[in-house]
């Protein structure tokens, strides 16, 4: 068990100095665009969701017939 203690250590090394000794551009750069919390979590369902209900709003209200 020591010895995988002792890899966890090694490895996240490598990756802290690694991320230290690149350009400040590369690291930014390498981010790509941020997604929203939401669209990580449930995808594009919450676009459409959103999509969808301005469209509704712009077309005056409910569609119920009275």
């Amino acid at each position: 068990m020591a010895s995988d203690g002792e890899e966890l250590v090694k490895y996240i090394t490598e990756r802290v100095v690694g991320y230290m000794e690149s350009p400040r551009e590369d690291r930014h750069r390498g981010r790509g665009g941020r997604q929203s919390w939401s669209q990580r979590w449930f995808g594009m369902v919450p676009l459409g969701l959103s999509i969808w209900r301005s469209g509704r709003r712009q077309k005056g209200g409910s569609d119920r017939k009275e």
